[in-house]
């Protein structure tokens, strides 16, 4: 399949490119929240800011000057003020996130301001009754997720992927990646994209978030759920080939990736 990148205006600035919202980590969760912040921002977004506790952003500050921050006290007058909202990487599933994660599909609700809900956001919509997510979301579960989110057998997931993704897309109306070793990605119209890049390399703690930041810093530049989620898995897995490549399966981390996922970015240059 031959992919698109975002077109990079030549008369641009920061907000061009789109602004991501990253609400992630807790306090035994940091490197979630950094890892889904950088990927973002390496995928070609203008600005992230991560929206955490004060000791995350203190962690996070400490390894990033790259990402700005804002306290969770602030959220609900900031949320308006960007292009796309990513939640759950690291974020735990306390009763104070659950009313956070609440709180933020009510602020997002008839607006068209895509969210990306993986991790831990998912494990609190699939416990919310008859929830109403915005329309244009997208979600992210590996099998186990999608169990819960489902109330079925991970096996009975795992025996036929392709449809339980088009049950995740109808039942919460939404684009859906079910994160296997062959994502399939499932758009609200029941269209299926089957992605055939990765290796064992992405098997690693944190390969998700980074997945998640590369998927919202696409949605920021203004590419429709469907086509951002094809393109952010396709170059999820080209970063793991080519990471590998040098590094081994066996030895690629999660915070390795990141620093290629410009390579994987010039195969897509290179093509056109």
């Amino acid at each position: 399949m031959e992919f698109k990148l975002p077109k990079r205006e030549e008369f641009s600035h920061k907000g061009t490119f789109g602004r991501v919202l990253n609400i992630a980590g807790s306090d035994n969760y940091t490197g979630a929240a950094y890892l889904s912040s950088v990927s973002a921002l390496k995928t070609g977004c203008g600005l992230v800011s991560l929206c955490s506790s004060n000791k995350v952003i203190s962690a996070v500050s400490n390894l990033s000057p790259d990402i700005t921050f804002t306290p969770l006290t602030e959220l609900k007058n900031k949320i308006e003020e960007f292009d796309v909202i990513s939640i759950g990487c690291g974020l735990s599933t306390e009763t104070a996130q659950t009313v956070l994660f609440k709180s933020v599909l009510s602020a997002l609700q008839d607006k068209q301001t895509p969210l990306v809900i993986d991790a831990d956001g998912l494990n609190i919509l699939a416990k919310l009754k008859k929830p109403v997510l915005p329309e244009n979301t997208v979600i992210t579960p590996h099998p186990k997720e999608a169990s819960r989110l489902l109330k079925t057998d991970v096996k009975k997931i795992l025996d036929k992927p392709v449809d339980y993704t088009k049950k995740l897309a109808v039942k919460y109306n939404c684009t859906a990646i079910l994160k296997l070793h062959s994502t399939v990605v499932c758009s609200k119209d029941m269209e299926i994209y089957i992605n055939d890049t990765g290796n064992s390399a992405l098997a690693k703690a944190g390969s998700g978030d980074v997945l998640t930041g590369i998927l919202s810093g696409l949605l920021a530049q203004n590419m429709n759920p469907f086509e951002a989620a094809k393109l952010a898995v396709y170059l999820h897995g080209k970063t793991g080939e080519i990471a590998s490549s040098m590094l081994t399966e066996y030895s690629t981390l999660a915070s390795d990736l990141i620093k290629y996922i410009p390579l994987a970015i010039q195969v897509i240059l290179d093509e056109d």
